[in-house]
């Protein structure tokens, strides 16, 4: 049976090294953006969600200037190793509710119930979840019993009821991290590496392929909303 283990007010320094670590190895499928390893800006996209994560592990394990709870799975032969995470943000007004802002698993422990046993934790918690995810990753949530509510930019929006909960989820303001130095530092290396033109590309695809993963959403959700609607009016 998988450890799973709940933090809301202090977390140990090897655990928050070892979820960075996920982080970074999970990047692709943590951002909305799905930047392929290939495009030149994914170095600068995991940078930056590292020090988002960093942030709200910061906030639950030193400041707690907003509510933010983790559920971790530690190994079962090794209960100092971090194999998997769920990091989300509690709803105040309505004690039932939360929203996963992050979700990985280490790739060796996937497809082994480990992100099923730690959702389960989270929904005993607050049974009223709310999260994003692609379009391809939809059929695993509905499986875990969410059900898909709306078209969020690359996203599908999807809750364990019919409707997102009225309460106010507070987040905090990562956007000043993609204008930090350090961000800028990470993307001055790059062009110092590929060239100008190669990095003005690459966010020129970066562009473009964020205009796909929309679209393809919003035909995902049409498409499934109506067979969903049709087999249940059948």
């Amino acid at each position: 049976m998988t450890n799973i283990a709940i933090y809301k007010n202090s977390i140990p320094g090897h655990v928050q090294e070892q979820i960075v670590d996920l982080v970074r190895a999970n990047m692709t499928d943590l951002s909305m953006h799905a930047i392929p390893q290939s495009n030149f800006m994914f170095a600068v996209y995991q940078y930056a969600i590292a020090c988002e994560v960093q942030m709200y592990l910061d906030v639950i394990a030193y400041t707690q200037k907003l509510p933010a709870e983790i559920a971790i799975a530690h190994a079962e032969d090794n209960p100092a190793k971090v194999i998997g995470f769920v990091l989300y943000l509690p709803l105040q007004s309505h004690p039932e509710a939360c929203g996963v802002t992050y979700m990985a698993v280490a790739g060796e422990y996937r497809r082994k119930g480990i992100a099923k046993a730690m959702m389960a934790e989270v929904i005993k918690r607050y049974p009223h979840v709310e999260l994003t995810c692609s379009p391809a990753k939809v059929p695993y949530y509905e499986s875990m019993g969410f059900q898909m509510l709306r078209v969020r930019d690359t996203q599908i929006v999807m809750n364990t009821r019919d409707h997102t909960s009225q309460g106010l989820m507070q987040i905090l303001d990562v956007a000043p991290i993609y204008q930090s130095s350090e961000v800028k530092e990470v993307h001055s290396a790059l062009v110092q590496r590929y060239g100008l033109r190669a990095m003005v590309d690459a966010e020129k695809q970066l562009e473009r392929h964020l205009k796909q993963l929309s679209y393809k959403a919003s035909v995902f959700f049409r498409e499934r909303a109506a067979v969903t609607h049709s087999t249940t009016a059948g």
